[in-house]
């Protein structure tokens, strides 16, 4: 019996033997690993719907090939705010909106002056130029006139007229030499005196222009500096410095500042250009008069002249 019994085990272990060799190696390892413990909970496999950022829990939209999820960053506030001109203004503070539109008046007003003025000295100096062909064209200065009529369109037609009313009104009138003695004198001073008129008109609402190319850069910084002020009143009630805080704020300062920029440079150069035109036109009308006065000074002398051979 006894003897049975070992056969048995032999042939058993060998048995054994020839099955682990069979078996991969490491296969027995798997008996060494710690089983978890009793009251540890089975950690349950990541869903889709627990994935952090999918809408709807769909996470794996993008492997499915659905629409991939928006991204939630720091400058994803700047997409809600507009930076175009009109949004700006309307989501501007009231006194910010208060500047934008002064300084947007203020252009709209420089603009009209300047094109007034500019128009208008081309038409003089138009004028001016006809004039003067028909002046030095070698016709009597009577004639000349009774041609142009008492409504004078042009300033040098002014002066023309205003020195021939004097003429006519001095020559008509009855002996008295002494009143040819003075009549150059009076003339001058009537040609003076209608020039400072005409120009005076020409020059009228150029301060305007000036007063906005110095000022209005200065209105504009207010704007900017109120808007910078709100800025930082959001940061401070929000206590979030980010990008999308501060932005709206900040581009509407820097909006403000534009419109000034925009009024005061055309106005700047626009009165720079005009008043040199002016001068140029103001520097022909005393070369027309003082032509003009000389050639009535050789024929109050003539006349004079006449008379006393007379005498």
């Amino acid at each position: 019996m006894d003897t049975l019994i070992l056969d048995l085990s032999h042939a058993l272990g060998s048995a054994l033997g020839g099955f682990a060799h069979t078996l991969p190696t490491g296969a027995f390892d798997l008996a060494q690993v710690e089983p978890p413990a009793p009251d540890a909970a089975p950690v349950a496999p990541a869903g889709r719907e627990a994935l952090p950022g999918a809408p709807g829990g769909d996470a794996l939209g993008v492997l499915d090939g659905g629409p991939a999820a928006p991204m939630a960053g720091p400058g994803a506030g700047l997409a809600a705010t507009k930076l175009d001109p009109v949004s700006l203004f309307w989501q501007a503070d009231p006194i910010v909106k208060g500047v934008m539109l002064l300084l947007a008046l203020a252009s709209v007003w420089s603009w009209a002056i300047i094109v007034d003025k500019l128009f208008r000295l081309r038409n003089l100096f138009s004028r001016a130029n006809s004039f003067e062909d028909r002046f030095w064209s070698g016709g009597s200065l009577d004639d000349l006139y009774d041609r142009l009529g008492p409504n004078p369109r042009d300033p040098m037609t002014s002066l023309f007229l205003a020195a021939m009313r004097e003429w006519r009104r001095a020559t008509g009138r009855e002996g008295g030499g002494g009143l040819s003695a003075s009549l150059s004198q009076r003339i001058d001073r009537v040609m003076q005196i209608t020039m400072s008129r005409e120009l005076e008109g020409l020059e009228r609402r150029l301060g305007f222009l000036a007063s906005t190319g110095a000022v209005a850069p200065f209105v504009g910084l207010f704007g900017t500096v109120w808007g910078i002020m709100n800025s930082f009143h959001a940061i401070g009630a929000s206590k979030d410095t980010s990008l999308a805080t501060v932005a709206p704020g900040i581009a509407e300062a820097l909006f403000a500042t534009a419109i000034g920029l925009v009024a005061a440079i055309p106005a700047v150069v626009a009165y720079n250009k005009l008043s040199t035109e002016i001068d140029r036109y103001a520097r022909r009308l005393e070369a027309f008069a003082g032509e003009f006065s000389a050639i009535l000074s050789r024929q109050i002398e003539e006349r004079t002249g006449q008379k006393s051979s007379a005498d």
